[in-house]
């Protein structure tokens, strides 16, 4: 089985640190699979890196983790004409699709984000002859009712895909609801590596960082945008200070809202207690996962986040929003669940756990599911999908042949 991989959700040049769970999935599934990957990226990214010097290679074609990777650029019109996404997106990607057909010969495209991608691919995959699998990862369906504009695409695309793939059972009903139908749909739980996310000493973790060794910590980890909740954070955080309670926060990750959110942090008086790291590399997550005594999540919408997943993994308690399929993996860790948008809450929660006041319900150690189960699965149902393709090919073939013979008359 050959596969073709499209999506946005992609490390390159300019963005090293992109979108690392896909990457690591497809790396996996390139294992055992032949794999070849599109990867548009956006103009506007590409105009703000310039400004950095950073360049994408010669013909905008790669090798990245033993895979070839082509990286069209996507044109479209920013904050305007939403529901043309997906048809600027296919525009831009035709290309490099066609030339992949030719070259590679792919046998299944497989697509993690519903719109623009998923829209794009399943055309493009239907125009071909070839199945599409997409996958649906939380904020790319669950906000719909925020974006309107691309909420008849979002839909189109998953109705039409050969199957869907949900990273929670919260997720998976959400889309039987909206009128998927429910037989093409799986739910297949992501994971981490047990090799990289382990616990180890705290002291260690906190000094191979500069941190201070006595401090309690709280940790963000993730893209600072508004679904992530982080002003409610800060706004938790400036109780917490209010209280008198010893503590610092780190933000890891970047994101259009650092302006602001350092604005906010300043504002609140939370200067001295409020750092922001910056992007960190995926390897070099887990020390800032060991160095802090709870990671906090507060967003307002979520799949299954990996952050929460790779905070269990280390040991370290977590204090998250209870939405999606956060609920789901609960039962992992250490943790602590609030309603979205209540920094009163929150704070109150994150204090009791800063103060050592909370142990894992069943007292037992987190047991990880590994990036390699989740893409053995993710294998098996290219497999099948693929199986079932081919057979209704074949069927419509065989049908069509038969139409064709001229009836007799045996009288």
């Amino acid at each position: 089985m050959r596969l073709l991989v499209l999506t946005n959700l992609y490390p390159n040049a300019l963005q090293p640190h992109r979108a690392n769970h896909t990457r690591q999935q497809v790396r996996l599934v390139g294992r055992k699979s032949p794999v070849s990957v599109i990867a548009p990226i956006a103009w506007t990214d590409e105009l703000a890196a310039r400004f950095k010097g950073l360049r994408l290679p010669v013909g905008r074609r790669t090798v990245f983790d033993g895979l070839p990777v082509e990286h069209p650029r996507y044109w479209f019109t920013p904050k305007m004409g939403r529901s043309l996404y997906g048809r600027f997106y296919c525009w831009c990607a035709r290309a490099a699709f066609q030339r992949v057909l030719r070259e590679f010969r792919p046998d299944l495209v497989y697509t993690p984000w519903a719109y623009p991608d998923g829209w794009a691919a399943v055309r493009l995959a239907h125009e071909a002859g070839l199945p599409v699998v997409l996958k649906v990862i939380g904020s790319d369906f669950l906000l719909l009712s925020k974006h309107p504009k691309r909420q008849r695409g979002t839909l189109e695309a998953l109705r039409l895909a050969d199957f869907v793939v949900a990273v929670s059972c919260d997720l998976a009903e959400q889309l039987v609801e909206s009128g998927v139908d429910p037989r093409k749909i799986s739910v297949i739980y992501d994971g981490v590596d047990p090799a990289v996310f382990y616990p180890g000493p705290k002291a260690e973790a906190r000094s191979r960082l500069g941190l201070s060794v006595e401090m309690p910590t709280v940790l963000f980890v993730g893209n600072l945008v508004p679904v992530k909740g982080i002003d409610i954070l800060l706004e938790a955080c400036a109780q917490l200070g209010k209280q008198e309670v010893r503590f610092q926060c780190l933000l890891v990750g970047e994101g259009q809202l650092r302006p602001q959110l350092e604005r906010q942090a300043r504002r609140c008086g939370l200067a001295e207690r409020v750092r922001f790291v910056g992007s960190v590399a995926n390897d070099a997550l887990p020390d800032w996962y060991r160095a802090s005594d709870v990671v906090a999540l507060p967003s307002y919408s979520e799949g299954v986040p990996n952050v929460l997943l790779e905070a269990a993994a280390c040991g370290t308690p977590f204090v998250a929003s209870h939405v999606g399929g956060i609920p789901e993996i609960a039962h992992l860790g250490v943790s602590r669940l609030v309603p979205p948008n209540n920094p009163g809450l929150l704070a109150e929660t994150l204090a009791s756990v800063l103060a050592g006041h909370i142990s894992h319900p069943c007292g037992e150690a987190f047991k990880p599911r590994t990036r390699a189960d989740s893409a053995d699965e993710l294998i098996e149902l290219f497999t099948s999908v693929l199986q079932r393709h081919r057979e209704r090919t074949l069927s419509a073939n065989l049908g069509t042949k038969e139409s064709e013979i001229p009836a007799t008359d045996e009288n």
